[in-house]
């Protein structure tokens, strides 16, 4: 049974799908499981034991990438995407499929009108799954998947000799909105009240930004070294070793968030303009503690966050007040 599953973006959704494709790999006999992606994803799933066979987005364009796919034959198509391109891919396969719903119009109302009733309490990764009832697969209850190649395991030494001494805690800076982040005297706030030496963990865009955060802390604290920042120096890899290396993980609502969550570890997931209720929140850990300013009716002011606060204040992450957290 050859079975195409279609998730081409982003590092949090792909690693939704993990249990998806673990229950579709375990309960299907003889099931062999092709996953499609963009290839600057490759490194969130190309270690997935569950996976058999990999097709990437890339460069060469749709077209290529349809023409591959059409030498396989498959038996039937997993759309857990649901847009313009993965229709147009279903409709030129011309197989039996099965898609996410995405439910737009139910998440439009919350978001607009912020209507509590009007979505499932379920994480989305639960709703992937609902996908697959129709073949007859049961949820696992097992969690997320995220597998690091033997040659992206950042090893011991990397890190400074106080962090190699005494464990880390890893700070995920990084977010893809501006609403979504913290603004650097708050991200301050909450260095100053972890006791482990941290890792920053960012891209490229947020090195500037660590680098800025290492001097107010050093500065303000009069300690040196306390901070790593690894922002734009580490793959998706690479950076999902270092968290699963630390001892606990503080993290805005990105992908890296999701990834600490299939690790299991000790969760700090800090919340902005979006929200966990979306079915956002980290899956299946019992280890994550939400930081979340539920005392203003603006949020959520979007489903993936803004570039700036539309009412220009900011409180879903000014008014966050780390003085009660016990951090441990």
């Amino acid at each position: 049974m050859k079975i195409l599953v279609i998730r081409f973006s982003a590092i949090g959704d792909i690693v939704w799908t993990t249990p998806a494709i673990r229950c579709l790999k375990q309960q299907i006999p003889n099931a062999v499981i092709h996953f499609c992606t963009k290839k600057i994803y490759q490194e969130v799933v190309e270690n997935n034991p569950y996976i058999d066979t990999f097709h990437f987005l890339d460069e060469k364009g749709l077209h290529f990438l349809l023409k591959t796919l059409q030498n396989e034959n498959f038996d039937f198509v997993i759309d857990l995407h649901n847009n313009q391109r993965t229709a147009y891919l279903k409709f030129r396969l011309g197989k039996k499929s099965y898609t996410y719903k995405k439910l737009r119009f139910r998440r439009w109302l919350f978001v607009k009108f912020k209507l509590k009733n009007v979505l499932p309490k379920n994480h989305i990764a639960d709703r992937y799954l609902e996908t697959l009832k129709p073949l007859g697969i049961v949820p696992d209850q097992k969690g997320l998947d995220f597998f690091i190649a033997p040659n992206k395991i950042i090893p011991l030494d990397y890190f400074p000799e106080l962090h190699q001494k005494e464990g880390f805690a890893v700070f995920v800076i990084g977010a893809s909105y501006f609403t979504k982040r913290l603004p650097i005297q708050k991200m301050l706030a909450l260095c100053k009240k972890i006791t482990l030496p941290i890792v920053l963990i960012g891209g490229k865009e947020d090195q500037i930004m660590g680098d800025e955060l290492i001097n107010l802390f050093e500065k303000e604290t009069q300690t040196k070294d306390f901070i790593f920042n690894t922002c734009g120096k580490l793959s998706i890899a690479q950076s999902a070793s270092v968290v699963q290396q630390s001892k606990v993980v503080f993290a805005h609502d990105t992908g890296m968030m999701h990834i600490a969550a299939a690790f299991q570890k000790k969760l700090y997931s800090i919340w902005g303009s979006t929200v966990p209720e979306l079915g956002l929140f980290p899956y299946k850990n019992e280890n994550a503690i939400l930081l979340e300013n539920k005392n203003i009716s603006c949020r959520p002011c979007s489903r993936m966050g803004k570039d700036a606060c539309p009412k220009k204040h900011f409180k879903c992450m000014n008014d966050l007040d780390f003085s009660n957290v016990v951090i441990e």
